[in-house]
């Protein structure tokens, strides 16, 4: 997996780790997959008392996570997900991380099984400015959330909301909450609808199994 340098880079990204935060519940089990430099990790740590592990591929994101004083190992989220043990988290959080990945549906699987509840936070490619550049100009579209070129970019497995939402059903995966961010405002759907898929630019989706009842 490569991991985008998306934890605490411009408002965007700021936005996106504020409402990740706010999902989580105090004292809580927390792996952060993709952890980047540690942002979320501490910011949950400073703000919510959890029990934080992060797991990141690059050497230089452990190594400043680790200088943070953060549990930090390195991995990737594609192989390694396997070594824990089912249950073993309340919370694995996987920040605009899932396009970077090889094996998307498979990584979603690996976190359902090993936490209580999912986070995930995603680019939007169905956004009506993303629509719109690839209409007018048939190139492949650059944005704030997916700024880079078709030939150097990480993003392997692009989707949209409703892309997510769809996979997000096939795994018995249950969307408890939901927001879609637009710049620098939030707004919590609950469920994302087609206005959202249209319009945000990033969502940020809490999910749990469907076999457990919710809490």
């Amino acid at each position: 997996m490569s991991t985008q340098d998306t934890h605490g880079n411009g408002a965007q990204s700021r936005v996106d780790l504020a409402l990740i935060a706010e999902m989580i519940e105090p004292n809580a089990r927390v792996l952060d997959v993709g952890c980047g430099d540690g942002d979320l990790l501490e910011l949950l740590a400073r703000t919510k008392n959890v029990d934080g592990r992060g797991i990141e591929l690059s050497q230089e994101g452990v190594n400043a996570s680790v200088t943070r004083g953060l549990s930090v190992i390195q991995g990737d989220a594609d192989a390694d997900l396997s070594d824990y043990p089912d249950n073993a988290f309340d919370y694995v959080i996987l920040s605009q991380t899932i396009q970077a990945t090889r094996n998307p549906r498979d990584v979603l699987l690996q976190m359902k099984r090993i936490g209580r509840r999912l986070v995930v936070s995603i680019p939007n490619f169905g956004h009506w400015r993303v629509r719109l550049q690839l209409l007018w100009s048939g190139e492949m579209p650059r944005t704030r959330s997916l700024d880079h070129n078709w030939y150097d970019t990480p993003n392997i497995h692009l989707c949209t909301v409703r892309d997510f939402v769809l996979l997000c059903e096939a795994l018995d995966l249950r969307i408890d909450d939901a927001v879609s961010v637009i710049g620098n405002r939030a707004k919590r759907v609950g469920r994302p609808g087609s206005i959202d898929n249209l319009t945000a630019e990033t969502a940020v989706l809490l999910m749990s199994r469907k076999s457990e009842d919710k809490r």
